[in-house]
C-alpha cells in the first residue's frame, strides 16, 4: 500500500491522507483534495514535498494554485527537509503497523484510519507542542486568535 499525508506543521495534525494499492497521480491529489476540504483554505499557504514525480505534476500544481496553496519542493540530497514526514512515517510504522498483517486492503486502510484520526490527531502528544495531541493544541491556538 502506498500513503500521502499532509501534516500541518504547526500544529501536528494529519489534515489529508490518502492510501491505494498502486502508486499513482491521483493518489497526490486524493490527499490534496482531502486536506483543502477539512482545511477550507481562504488565504495562502505553503504545501511542501520531495521531488518524487508523482508530486511535481502540472495537475497537482494546478490543483494548489486554485486552492491558495504555493508549492514548495526540498533541496536535492537534503533529507533534513522532509523530516516531519519522515519521522511520522516512523511512528505509523512503530506505533501501528509493525507485526501487524491485514488480510485485504479494506482492513488495512480501517485500522490505519483509525490511527490517523481516532490516535495521532486526538491523543498522540508531541514535544514541539508542549505535550499536547494535534487536536488540543489547534483548538488553544484558535482560542487564543478569538480572543484577539
Amino acid at each position: 500500500m502506498y500513503f500521502a499525508v499532509i501534516i500541518d506543521l504547526y500544529t501536528r495534525r494529519v489534515v489529508g491522507w490518502s492510501m491505494q494499492a498502486r502508486l499513482q497521480m491521483d493518489l497526490v491529489l486524493r490527499v490534496l483534495l482531502a486536506a483543502v476540504w477539512r482545511r477550507k483554505q481562504t488565504s495562502k499557504a505553503a504545501t511542501h514535498s520531495d521531488r518524487e514525480s508523482q508530486f511535481i505534476s502540472q495537475e497537482r500544481h494546478s490543483f494548489l494554485k486554485m486552492h491558495y496553496h504555493e508549492t514548495s519542493m526540498n533541496r536535492r540530497g537534503n533529507c533534513f527537509d522532509y523530516a516531519v514526514a519522515e519521522s511520522f512515517f516512523h511512528l505509523l510504522k512503530s506505533e501501528r503497523i509493525r507485526r501487524k498483517t491485514y488480510a485485504i486492503h479494506k482492513e488495512a486502510r480501517q485500522d490505519i484510519f483509525n490511527y490517523f484520526e481516532l490516535f495521532y490527531n486526538l491523543k498522540r502528544k508531541h514535544g514541539k507542542i508542549g505535550m499536547l495531541s494535534p487536536i488540543v493544541f489547534e483548538r488553544q491556538q484558535n482560542t487564543k486568535l478569538q480572543g484577539v
